[in-house]
């Protein structure tokens, strides 16, 4: 084990949803929730500094307005992992950095789970890490919900829409399966090397963008975690968020 390298953590941040246009300036308790996500951020001890990249010049307005670090990007990335790259890039983050890819629509995040995501990185042999948690049979059954199987050492097997693992011969519905919590942190030369690559075959497949990284050989890190994510997927769910803020 070493040190624990640099760790910053970058927002990405489009205007266009189809679900929840103009999301990350949603107000919530008056301040926009890009703004809320970047708070919690900031009190990670573990990263040292925290970005905002957006391609739009409203977000890029109000976190000027907010004193928010913010960074303009293309307008034609295919991925959230794409624009982080290109933010990553801009602002300068030295190659032997970690960069967490925080999700913008989680305003009330907790920041121990970025320190837990971050923590495996004092192993040099680790490129990328991401969260998983212990759900029933019951809620495995959803292909909304990823999960993943993972060798003893946490090295992801595989992730999928399907009930995996599998139950074969009466086995007991019982069994610990992972849901994966979709964030992740990357030494910043997997992170070149994933946005580099094609669209894999189970990629496209499973619609699974994490699948890339696997089929290229380049190993994921899960990290086991209580942290139940509370994002916002469309309007409706504000009064959730609101009442886990203010609770």
């Amino acid at each position: 084990m070493t040190a624990l390298p640099p760790c910053y953590g970058l927002i990405p941040a489009r205007y266009q949803s189809h679900r929840f246009p103009g999301k990350p300036l949603a107000d919530i308790l008056g301040k926009p929730m890009f703004y809320h996500v970047y708070e919690r951020a900031m009190r990670c001890p573990s990263l040292r500094r925290v970005w905002l990249a957006t391609d739009d010049e409203r977000i890029h307005a109000a976190a000027l307005k907010l004193a928010v670090p913010v960074v303009m990007t293309r307008d034609d990335h295919p991925s959230g992992s794409d624009r982080i790259m290109e933010a990553a890039q801009l602002v300068g983050i030295e190659d032997e950095a970690v960069v967490v890819n925080i999700q913008g629509d989680e305003p009330a995040l907790d920041p121990e789970m970025l320190s837990h995501l971050v923590a495996p990185f004092a192993d040099p042999d680790i490129a990328v890490t991401t969260l998983a948690r212990v759900i029933d049979g019951a809620e495995a059954e959803n292909p909304d919900r990823v999960k993943v199987v993972r060798a003893a050492s946490g090295k992801a097997l595989y992730f999928s829409r399907a009930k995996i693992p599998y139950l074969r011969d009466g086995a007991s519905d019982d069994a610990h399966y992972l849901l994966h919590v979709g964030i992740y942190a990357y030494r910043l030369a997997a992170l070149r090397t994933f946005t580099s690559l094609a669209p894999s075959p189970l990629e496209r497949i499973e619609k699974l963008e994490q699948l890339r990284l696997l089929e290229a050989g380049i190993p994921i890190h899960v990290v086991l975690t209580d942290y139940r994510g509370f994002g916002v997927d469309r309007p409706e769910d504000l009064p959730l968020i609101l009442s886990r803020l203010q609770g």
